[in-house]
């Protein structure tokens, strides 16, 4: 059953990644994460039926509060970062938080890398070479894809803070034993609180979020359909089946996307693209397994 779930959220992932970047074309990573957030947290208010406040305590609220501000973070970096970048060029990057994961645990932890971990960042970092190689350019060029444009800093970014939430994703619903229906709503509803304040303090003119709602608001709910099954989708299947394997099905989400998004968009060298995403996924995999 954990396979079919960490299956439809890799498949839906890669749907929302796709009208993400649809949507954004035209939009502002911020206004547009604020009207998200907003939208999702009205569907995943039906979930708070079935939840037992009784078992809700303050610590799992006050770290999950954490961990969303952390992750809401992110999702604007990523936003951010969709919008200036190809989505076959963007997304693939995201495939090295296992590898950033393991090394910060070697470093921070004294976690040992065993020799599954080492081949899995070889992959990544294989993958990575040839995610960024162009034509006639030097043998290092493709390591400082940041130099040449720096929109990759907000996926880098996004990266380290994703590194965090993903641990505490497993703290919260495998030790603390959060319950699904209530980590999404409570989640959501951080998540949109975030947002609205990061927007209060840019001092934005309020009349863009009734101009993005009024142009894009059909797409934005589409988006937060989606949104919400992928993400209860993924928090079933960690409940349910080992985490190391949901976690690798979910890695396939960049690989539907970028050749789904690909397409949509006719970006360039997407074979080229598409064997770097096999190849990253890859070395994710093996990070995660081990």
């Amino acid at each position: 059953m954990w396979q079919i779930l960490a299956l439809n959220s890799a498949i839906f992932s890669a749907l929302a990644a796709v009208t993400e970047k649809k949507v954004l074309l035209k939009s502002q990573p911020l206004v547009f994460s604020l009207i998200l957030s907003a939208f999702t947290l009205g569907l995943t208010i039906p979930l708070l039926f079935w939840v037992d406040f009784a078992a809700l305590s303050s610590f799992n609220l006050l770290v999950l509060l954490g961990k969303s501000i952390l992750g809401s973070i992110a999702f604007l970096l990523v936003m951010n970062g969709l919008k200036r970048l190809e989505i076959s060029s963007s997304l693939p990057l995201l495939v090295l938080t296992p590898g950033v994961v393991a090394i910060f645990a070697y470093i921070l932890l004294n976690e040992p890398l065993s020799n599954r971990d080492i081949f899995g960042m070889l992959f990544l970092l294989s993958g990575t070479y040839v995610l960024q190689i162009r034509k006639n350019s030097s043998l290092l060029e493709p390591f400082l894809f940041v130099k040449k444009n720096n929109a990759y800093l907000y996926i880098l970014g996004a990266i380290l803070l994703f590194t965090t939430t993903s641990i505490l994703d497993k703290a919260l619903l495998s030790t603390y034993q959060l319950q699904p229906e209530a980590f999404l709503p409570f989640q959501q509803f951080f998540y949109t609180i975030t947002f609205l304040i990061i927007f209060l303090l840019t001092k934005k003119k309020t009349s863009a979020i009734k101009e993005h709602i009024n142009h894009s608001w059909k797409w934005i709910l589409l988006i937060a359909v989606f949104a919400v099954i992928y993400r209860y989708s993924h928090i079933l299947a960690v409940k349910a089946g080992p985490v190391a394997l949901v976690l690798s099905m979910k890695r396939t989400s960049v690989f539907f996307a970028t050749i789904i998004g690909g397409q949509i968009f006719r970006e360039k060298n997407l074979l080229r693209k598409t064997l770097a995403v096999v190849i990253m996924i890859t070395g994710a995999i093996l990070v995660i397994l081990s």
